[in-house]
């Protein structure tokens, strides 16, 4: 369970502290001070505002959110491989973009889109599924970048047996769970995730605390 949710729990405890304290008993008094029962009240109504509207119990941020589309790649001819069709190799891009691409027809293993940052660090994208949805040979991943104003990003992707897909899910929950995202070293992506498309874009926009 996450700080945040902890934090939105404690404050619905202490508002129907405040509701039921405030209420007379048999003797005729109150279980609370009225003093006491209205901080109860106020705090416990503060505590959950700030935890909903920094958590994921409120899609405001996701309603905000605005995901643009870069450059696409043609691609003629039977698809073989995976690979990314948006955007395409040294695309500027907006902060917030679709990556899509396109795999052959058979392939079931998990597709992952990770972006590398000047940090050197990988960060693997996800929707609130994780992984990349795919479906009739095409997939699409929402991918954020939180850099400068013209930093260059190699956008990878990976496919990834069972284990490794868990490896990246279990990364990220555990990242939202802690508010803090440090990335993944080189050496700790799995044996299992293997890369077969690789690209350099830049970000077209200051995106430092966007989201």
């Amino acid at each position: 369970m996450s700080t945040k949710i902890i934090i939105v729990l404690v404050g619905l405890i202490l508002t129907l502290s405040s509701v039921f304290g405030s209420r007379k008993g048999s003797s005729g008094k109150r279980f609370l001070n009225t003093k006491l029962a209205v901080a109860f009240g106020i705090i416990g109504v503060l505590m959950m505002m700030y935890g909903s509207y920094s958590s994921e119990l409120v899609s405001v941020n996701n309603q905000l959110e605005q995901i643009s589309i870069g450059n696409k790649l043609k691609i003629d001819g039977p698809v073989d491989a995976i690979k990314v069709v948006s955007p395409i190799d040294q695309d500027s891009v907006d902060c917030r973009i679709l990556t899509m691409g396109v795999y052959p027809e058979g392939h079931s293993k998990d597709i992952w889109v990770m972006i590398r940052p000047t940090d050197d660090r990988y960060y693997p994208q996800s929707d609130h599924t994780n992984t990349t949805y795919k479906r009739d040979g095409e997939w699409q991943v929402v991918t954020r970048f939180g850099g400068d104003l013209g930093e260059v990003y190699d956008l990878i992707i990976y496919e990834a047996d069972p284990e490794s897909s868990a490896f990246f899910s279990e990364t990220i929950e555990k990242w939202k769970e802690a508010d803090d995202y440090p990335g993944l070293k080189l050496e700790e992506i799995p044996a299992g995730a293997t890369e077969v498309d690789r690209l350099k874009i830049y970000t077209r926009k200051n995106c430092r605390g966007v989201f």
